[in-house]
């Protein structure tokens, strides 16, 4: 199992690990549920080292990478970046990912726990005489989210940049006493959320400047179990859990965000437009409230009567709305808002009542 370079730093402040795609990770540093109130009324951080991160290289990137992702990469300019996908010959969702334009690169993030899932994939594509070179960064160059209401306030005092104004699908470059920076606003909590990606040699010292200029601002070190709360109470869906080769982006409700119908060819790109065309969605993504403290786990099945409709991608306890959350990928005649299904539990059917996403929106966005 790989370990993070800020393993020590992690373990100092209270960590308990668990896994995470080959990694081990802080799941938690004490009571999730003080890490989950100081996102949503303060500010978080949080070591996203272990995500997959790539840079891609060479005359030729744009157009490579143009020709096999689902997005369009083509209207972007340097400082800003889109969300896509790798899919199979069949549509089938295989990672998800941030595309960042820089001026001489194009940099990729998993948003999700993939591994080297991404950077596999995506290799079989770069084909003999194509002018792209393709770099795995997954443990060279470290990422930090900063999360929450007072982040702008905090990134200014521990790294003297200003992003109160960063808009998300942007991101800025910036050089702190030598040390080479990229930072992004973007979907993680729902929350104010910038991410910080730096090289993995250069992790400890910025970690230390977030905590020690936090510590007024009532910042706290964040896991991944109140992350996973975080991020489904936002309705944000992640790969590996709920963006897999089980469905295509359409079924994920991706339209305008991952995937395009006008840039070309890509692979699965005639499967997700005749989705397009014939109105043929099986199935959507959507937010269940459980009428049960029962945490029902990855792949339980969803029933309208006797009739199995789908299953759960991911749930957890939220402590915003103090009830089970979870999403399913029911068939399309029973997503509606306020459908009632059941959730088979080890045999016990749990009643869950189909919601709208997201479960939580802040008040007001920055």
């Amino acid at each position: 199992m790989k370990r993070l370079c800020l393993r020590d730093q992690h373990v100092a402040a209270g960590a308990q690990f668990g896994e995470s795609s080959g990694w081990e990770v802080p799941l938690r540093y004490g009571n999730p549920a003080d890490e989950h109130r100081a996102v949503r009324q303060a500010v978080g951080l949080s070591d996203l080292s272990h995500r997959g991160k790539l840079r891609v290289t060479g005359d030729d990137r744009v157009k490579w990478l143009q020709s096999i992702i689902s997005n369009d990469l083509l209207p972007l300019k340097p400082g800003q970046y889109l969300y896509s996908s790798l899919l199979t010959h069949k549509g089938k969702m295989l990672s998800y990912f941030r595309v960042y334009l820089q001026e001489e690169a194009v940099l990729l993030e998993d948003v999700g726990e993939v591994g080297d899932l991404t950077h596999q994939a995506i290799r079989k594509f770069l084909l003999y005489g194509t002018k792209a070179k393709l770099e795995n960064l997954s443990e060279t160059w470290g990422l930090l989210l900063v999360s929450g209401p007072r982040a702008p306030e905090l990134i200014k005092a521990a790294l003297g940049v200003e992003v109160g104004s960063l808009q998300p699908l942007r991101f800025l470059s910036h050089d702190l006493g030598g040390i080479p920076m990229l930072l992004s606003r973007t979907e993680e909590t729902g929350e104010i959320d910038i991410e910080v990606l730096l090289p993995a040699d250069q992790l400890g010292t910025v970690w230390q400047q977030l905590l020690t200029a936090g510590q007024p601002l009532g910042l706290t070190p964040v896991g991944s179990e109140a992350r996973q709360a975080l991020r489904m109470e936002a309705g944000l869906p992640v790969a590996g859990l709920d963006l897999t080769e089980e469905i295509v982006p359409p079924e994920a409700n991706l339209e305008g965000k991952a995937f395009s119908l006008t840039k070309g060819c890509y692979p699965g790109q005639e499967v997700v437009a005749r989705m397009d065309t014939y109105g043929s969605v099986r199935r959507h993504l959507v937010g269940l409230v459980l009428k049960a403290p029962t945490i029902p786990p990855r792949g339980a099945k969803l029933f309208s009567g006797d009739r199995e409709v789908g299953w759960v991608s991911s749930s957890v306890h939220s402590p915003q709305l103090g009830q089970v959350i979870a999403f399913g990928f029911p068939l399309r005649d029973f997503s509606k808002p306020e459908t009632t299904l059941t959730v088979d539990v080890n045999g016990q059917r749990i009643e869950a009542v189909v919601q709208t996403l997201p479960f939580y929106r802040r008040s007001s966005v920055a």
